[in-house]
């Protein structure tokens, strides 16, 4: 046999099998090309969505378990988030699948177990591959990209930072509040 042949005859074989296991219970990304079909059950991915605890995210999520363990905080860059006295909400928008998410969530996390500030208050949600949560609590904020901290005072946004700092969070969010 040609090697050509051989090259068909694996890839009809392929074919049909990943049909077979995409009649089982698996499917097609979306976005896939081609002929592989993957299960969902094998990603094991967990969206949360909606209002979410930060204990919930750095004790039972791994990819932010590992990042709040490891961070650093910048402790002469929160001096002005622990002595800020103007009560002040941040949201934080995030995505528990998407990688930015992963990197900088932990880290606000942290600053803010660090900052120990009463004075800010902090609600994080959770939104799907869509960006959506069914409460629509992300939908009352005009974001596009994840995650977001959205800084207020008075009802009123005084800044935001979206995806990544310019230098640093605790920085940025020193330069929004001061």
């Amino acid at each position: 046999m040609t090697n050509n042949i051989k090259a068909l005859l694996a890839t009809t074989a392929l074919f049909f099998s990943t049909q077979a296991l995409a009649n089982n219970g698996c499917a097609f990304d979306e976005k896939q090309e081609g002929f592989i079909a993957t299960c969902s059950e094998e990603k094991q991915e967990v969206i949360l969505t909606g209002e979410v605890q930060a204990q919930t995210l750095v004790t039972e999520l791994d990819d932010f378990t590992q990042g709040y363990k490891s961070y650093q905080v910048d402790e002469a860059a929160i001096a002005p988030l622990k002595s800020l006295q103007t009560p002040t909400e941040i949201v934080v928008i995030i995505g528990t699948w998407c990688p930015d998410c992963h990197r900088e969530t932990p880290r606000f996390i942290r600053i803010m177990e660090a900052a120990n500030n009463p004075n800010i208050k902090v609600t994080y949600i959770g939104v799907d591959r869509k960006k959506q949560d069914p409460e629509g609590l992300a939908a009352k904020y005009d974001f596009t990209r994840i995650p977001t901290f959205i800084v207020k005072q008075d009802g009123k946004e005084i800044g935001r930072i979206v995806e990544r700092p310019e230098t640093s969070l605790e920085v940025d969010l020193a330069k929004i509040l001061d």
